[in-house]
């Protein structure tokens, strides 16, 4: 193999499409799982211009294009999956057959330990190396959107009845209710951004768009358009007032969502569920295979999804005494988080307590 690194501003046009073509191919070779697009190069190349760090290794055999591998990388040689933290899809981007070896391309990338936690499912190399496996639920509407409401029917019908009821009802109560896809105004985000900050808060979690560059980083993404990657800003309406607003990436294939939020004053009638029904039906109208509702169990996507996809989470290693380091600090948090997480009788006491604790800080 032939590996070459570079900074994003030094990364070729030639290089870019190549990465894309990867992807689009990528279902057809049975890893479907590539197609995300927070595998895409334009997710990578704005994380560059947003932190510092970012580098993307290019994979060549025989001269051709092989794979791509995005990553962020210390002084000291600490590697992270490029967006951990707000990334959803994680690992290299490869063509059919395509292996490799995880200590060649770790040196190759002046990696000492490269931290993953969101890898997605056939990266073998790096699969040796998790700590564990997480669900990822997903709303197949590849065969359309008659046939995932008829799927949802069956598998909640009491959940899609009573969502489908309260969306008549929103539309009785506070107006004509509407939808728009690909919302384009600008103020519609900024509303979607308070939203999500006041429910961090509120729910006793840590502000995301606290943190100027997350922020910087979804506006990036909100004007990147191409016909195999965009941001898509979606909206539900009621009597022409924001109800409900999404925002999330898509590549040809996935729809992967990301920052959902909804204004309070209308959570009687659920519309975050009204509106990812009506994502499903105009992803499904704009041959979406997939939406990809991330890590993390949460009620909502229990009701929505049809399967589940899985990711891991872990740390690639070489011999070296800063990737031990790295690890023996970073391994006990995420070990008591998960562990949080999986048992109910330990979550549902620490998520009221950061509740009250959201509550108190909002006062």
């Amino acid at each position: 193999m032939d590996i070459s690194v570079y900074r994003p501003g030094e990364f070729s046009a030639a290089d870019r499409a190549a990465w894309t073509a990867l992807q689009a191919k990528a279902p057809q070779h049975g890893s479907p799982e590539l197609a995300n697009p927070f595998l895409s190069p334009e997710f990578a190349l704005a994380i560059g211009r947003c932190r510092r760090g970012v580098r993307i290794a290019a994979v060549r055999e025989g001269g051709e294009p092989v794979a791509y591998f995005p990553f962020q990388r210390s002084a000291a040689g600490v590697g992270r999956a490029v967006g951990l933290g707000v990334s959803d899809a994680q690992g290299v981007v490869h063509g059919p057959g395509f292996t490799w070896d995880a200590q060649e391309l770790l040196r190759a990338c002046g990696l000492s330990v490269w931290e993953f936690d969101h890898l997605v499912a056939g990266q073998r190399p790096f699969e040796a190396a998790a700590s564990g496996t997480f669900p990822s639920p997903v709303m197949d509407v590849d065969q359309g959107y008659d046939a995932y409401l008829a799927r949802l029917r069956a598998q909640a019908p009491k959940f899609t009845r009573t969502t489908l009821a309260k969306e008549r009802k929103l539309g009785r109560d506070a107006g004509e209710v509407t939808y728009v896809h690909d919302e384009r105004d600008p103020a519609a985000l900024h509303t979607l951004m308070g939203w999500k900050s006041a429910q961090y808060r509120r729910t006793g979690r840590s502000d995301r768009f606290a943190h100027e560059w997350i922020t910087r980083l979804v506006q990036q993404l909100f004007h990147t358009r191409s016909e195999q990657f965009a941001g898509i800003l979606s909206v539900l309406y009621a009597g022409g007032r924001p109800v409900a607003a999404h925002f999330g990436l898509r590549t040809e294939r996935v729809l992967a969502c990301w920052f959902p939020a909804y204004d309070p004053a209308y959570s009687k009638y659920s519309p975050g569920l009204v509106l990812h029904l009506r994502m499903a039906e105009a992803a499904a109208a704009e041959g979406i295979a997939y939406l990809d509702l991330g890590r993390g169990q949460k009620e909502y996507k229990d009701s929505l999804k049809t399967r589940e996809l899985h990711v891991s989470e872990g740390w690639v290693t070489r011999r070296h005494p800063v990737a031990l380091g790295h690890r023996a600090r970073r391994a006990p948090v995420r070990a008591l988080r998960n562990a949080v997480v999986s048992r109910p009788e330990l979550f549902e006491p620490a998520d009221r307590l950061l509740k009250q604790m959201g509550k108190i800080r909002s006062k």
